[in-house]
């Protein structure tokens, strides 16, 4: 049958609901219920009677997958080096280039970002994840998704949610108080479907308190749709749905698309099945099926002149390599080490097992591996970013200095999807070739790859630590430059480094990780990541925030003042910030906020605010920060809703969560 063009939803100068609700009714029941579950890996069914074609979804949040596509496309930094620059305004410009790069692919959704709390360093996707603070997750979140949805192609956020490890990620249910809920693992969510407006959300493989993500009422529909107002679809982790225990559990809890293929649930005979003995009622599907038909009709989908997009051009190129410099986390830098000069340093070895390793592949690491038409490796960048000025060998003991490249690799059980990490310790003897290394150079530099924290018993010995992350199809130039001083570091760690396993409250027993087959219990409550450190006394290997650079910056003159009777603001706080050093560079100023009145049970601080500013050598900004009053609530079990307590503030400005440089108190009203 032809096409007929005077279908209203075809019309791209209709209302949006006017379009979706005459698509919707156009569909016949059976093309609504071939619509919700995939055709293969990677497209929905198509429904040629109305001339719609099958609609791609692609990972991934690094890059757009080879494996999803068969296309070689720009390989960025993982996502928690993307936390490490602690950059909204790079976040959208990310955003809008992976959009660029999958529409160029054919796709209309991109699986990502993943936005899921760092609980534990062990798993398995920490690298893929942007950090273990819901306010910075939130904030970074929220452009992305507007700059991927700029380019009319749906973000996905996932994985929905309290997927916080590998083990038995496909059964486990995760056992977590509302408060926890609410303070720790959702606020990203929320604020990437409140404020960025996210037309699709990825169900995670996991229970939540005993109900499987796919078929969780509570949360894809209670929490999702009706508290937050998503209006967008929902899919199925991969082979997700399988592990339900219906499908009519999966249509009454809100799935709107199983993936992939021709699904386990979402069968036309199981859904029809479900119709006929009135588990569940046409309008349940219409009710799941509308939020995919608005991301069809948002992504030009069903319009003849949608953008094509594009991919692997310079401009992505150089954003990869940008996000590379600005993500490079400076932990240690004794004696000014780095950067490198030539007239105390002419002779450099460099060694290790990571000088010479690609990172990006594909399936590399899992869904998130992306195979980029070019990398440069360490080895790569530091050749040709030399410029004559240093000479490389291989032998320690005959070098000015020492660079050796260490970390992991996105091998099953590290950096990897489907199993966690056993320990924090680096693999392959690396600890015991820092050993001998420094006994023939004590002048040794450690260039770290990984994508989670990882375990230095030698970290008090060498001179330099640089945190590289895996840092995309430009990470190697960027490490050189870095270590040469033609850029300087400016990141900022998103997540805690630990000195063992043993400080992490998550790690206290087998029943809190990694649980049994069946659960996983979240004791340790709003505890996470620098909250737990803080709480109790313990001093990390390297804190939450915590960055080094190669000048120095003085925080001056704090001003703050309460504004009671404000509806959307409780403080505005005023400071100064200057670049006393030699060189530009970027610095995070931190704002956290103690309330003098929590009981034990609570953080003792919390992050509320950042804001990276770049200063030239000798130059300083004026910085205006606003707390809103909801910036100050918590989540009250008793009452089960947010509130704000009467009392004292403290507010602390600072370089990281433990270096605090300015300090005030505020009181606020009730």
């Amino acid at each position: 049958m032809p096409v007929n063009q005077t279908f209203r939803f075809r019309d791209s100068k209709c209302p949006l609901e006017d379009r979706v609700e005459d698509l919707l009714s156009s569909l016949t029941l059976e093309e609504k219920l071939s619509l919700c579950a995939g055709a293969g890996f990677w497209k929905t069914k198509p429904v040629p009677r109305l001339g719609i074609k099958a609609f791609r979804l692609t990972d991934g949040p690094r890059g757009i997958g080879f494996h999803s596509t068969g296309k070689r496309c720009t390989a960025f930094p993982s996502g928690i080096a993307q936390a490490a620059t602690w950059d909204t305004v790079l976040m959208a410009r990310l955003g809008e280039a992976l959009g660029k790069e999958c529409r160029a692919t054919g796709g209309r959704t991109l699986l990502g970002p993943a936005i899921n709390i760092t609980r534990t360093p062990l798993c398995g996707r920490t690298f893929e994840y942007l950090s273990e603070d819901p306010h910075l997750n939130s904030r970074l979140v929220v452009p992305l998704v507007q700059g991927i949805q700029r380019q009319g192609v749906a973000a996905c956020i996932k994985h929905f949610a309290v997927n916080n490890q590998e083990s038995n990620r496909v059964r486990v249910s995760a056992e977590v108080s509302e408060r926890a809920l609410q303070e720790i693992y959702l606020p990203a969510f929320r604020a990437a479907v409140e404020e960025g407006d996210a037309w699709a959300v990825m169900a995670a493989y996991n229970g939540i308190n005993g109900t499987p993500a796919c078929e969780n009422e509570d949360l894809l529909k209670r929490r999702l749709r009706d508290e937050w107002g998503f209006r967008g679809f929902v899919v199925s982790d991969w082979f997700a749905a399988r592990f339900t225990s219906s499908a009519e559990a999966c249509v009454r809890g809100g799935l709107s698309l199983e993936m992939p293929g021709k699904g386990a649930r979402y069968t036309p005979k199981k859904l029809r099945e479900g119709l006929a003995e009135l588990r569940f009622t046409e309008a349940d599907i219409d009710a799941n099926l509308s939020g995919l038909l608005r991301a069809m009709i948002l992504t030009g989908h069903l319009d003849s002149d949608s953008p094509r997009g594009e991919r692997n051009i310079p401009e992505h190129r150089a954003l990869a390599l940008e996000l590379a410099l600005s993500s490079a986390t400076l932990l240690k830098n004794d004696r000014k080490t780095l950067p490198l000069d030539c007239s105390r340093s002419a002779t450099i070895a460099l060694l290790g097992p990571r000088l010479d390793k690609r990172n990006c592949l594909p399936l590399w690491g899992g869904s998130a591996g992306v195979w980029p038409p070019d990398e440069i490796t360490p080895l790569r960048g530091m050749q040709e970013e030399n410029e004559g000025r240093f000479t490389f060998v291989t032998n320690p003991a005959k070098a000015d200095a020492v660079i050796l490249f260490l970390g992991l690799s996105h091998r099953p059980g590290l950096d990897s999807e489907v199993k966690d990490r056993a320990s924090l310790a680096l693999p392959w003897g690396q600890d015991e070739l820092v050993r001998k290394t420094l006994a023939l150079n004590p002048n040794t530099i450690v260039v770290l790859t990984s994508g989670s924290p990882v375990a230095m018993p030698w970290a008090d010995d060498v001179p330099a630590i640089l945190q590289s992350w895996y840092a995309g199809m430009e990470g190697g130039r960027a490490i050189a430059r870095l270590l040469f001083g033609d850029s300087n570091p400016s990141g900022k760690l998103p997540v805690t480094f630990p000195r063992s396993l043993e400080d992490i409250s998550a790690h206290s027993s087998p029943r809190t990780f990694p649980g049994s087959r069946e659960t996983v219990h979240y004791e340790e409550e709003l505890m996470v990541g620098y909250r737990d450190f803080d709480k109790r006394g313990i001093e990390p290997l390297y804190p939450f925030g915590h960055g080094l650079s190669y000048t120095r910056f003085a925080y001056h003159d704090l001003e703050y003042v309460v504004e009671p009777t404000a509806s959307d603001s409780a403080v505005v706080i005023t400071m100064m910030l200057i670049n006393e050093g030699e060189v530009a560079g970027a610095e995070v100023v931190q704002l956290y906020v103690a309330d003098r009145q929590a009981g034990s049970d609570r953080p003792d601080q919390a992050l509320r605010a950042f804001i990276k500013v770049s200063l030239e050598a000798g130059a300083r900004q004026a910085l205006r920060f606003t707390l809103r009053r909801d910036d100050l609530a918590y989540f009250c079990p008793k009452a089960n809703s947010w509130r704000v307590r009467g009392g004292d503030y403290d507010i602390r400005l600072g370089s990281s969560s433990r270096d605090i440089r300015l300090r005030g108190t505020v009181h606020i009203t009730e």
